[in-house]
């Protein structure tokens, strides 16, 4: 087919004007546009609560949709689902979060913080703040007690070391990106540098 270059930049010019313009397509209604699909079920469930959460078993992200309801007096997770409107899983779930219900309603779950002294029998009952208060007067302790600053005190030119080696940090593979930037973040303050992660172990 034999076409100028004068006649192939009127059509191509054309082309693009009719494009810009939208003709030969009718335009839907603004009302009418939706970033939902038409697969999805977008029913209101006929019991319970929904809740859009992230599965907590592995660094994955994916997306659940958690239905909590009354039983027998007390808010429980009755199903999870996997959420369709998620980037990462689509509606999609393994194993493991299907059966992620089984964590939340689980009889030996621990719903309380128990301590036990040193060189007691028996465990006791304590709050969340004197819980975090202990931890963390204990890392204090620790870090304090076994801070290195440098090599050699005596040799200016000895390398500045800013460690602690009595601490060792470890991550969860259910940690974000973001999460995990702040925790290695916190650990690096603290001078750890035996810092390692679930996933590689």
């Amino acid at each position: 087919m034999n076409i100028s270059r004068r006649n192939f930049l009127k059509v191509s010019s054309s082309s693009a004007v009719a494009l810009a313009l939208g003709c030969g397509k009718e335009q839907a209604p603004a009302e009418k546009l939706s970033a939902t699909p038409a697969w999805v079920d977008t029913r209101d469930p006929k019991y319970g609560r929904e809740t859009t959460t992230l599965c907590a078993y592995c660094a994955g992200g994916c997306g659940n949709i958690v239905t909590t309801a009354l039983v027998d007096g007390e808010n429980k997770v009755v199903n999870i689902e996997g959420d369709p409107d998620h980037p990462i899983n689509q509606g999609a779930l393994c194993s493991k979060a299907q059966s992620l219900y089984q964590v939340a309603n689980n009889e030996r779950r621990m719903k309380k913080v128990l301590y036990r002294a040193p060189g007691a029998s028996d465990w006791t009952e304590i709050s969340w703040e004197d819980a975090l208060n202990g931890i963390a007067d204990k890392i204090k302790k620790t870090r304090d007690d076994n801070f290195e600053v440098r090599e050699d005190p005596l040799n200016p030119a000895s390398n500045l070391l800013n460690r602690t080696r009595a601490i060792a940090f470890i991550g969860g593979s259910g940690n974000e990106n973001e999460e995990g930037y702040l925790y290695t973040k916190l650990a690096r303050s603290l001078g750890v540098v035996y810092l390692e992660t679930q996933a590689r172990i």
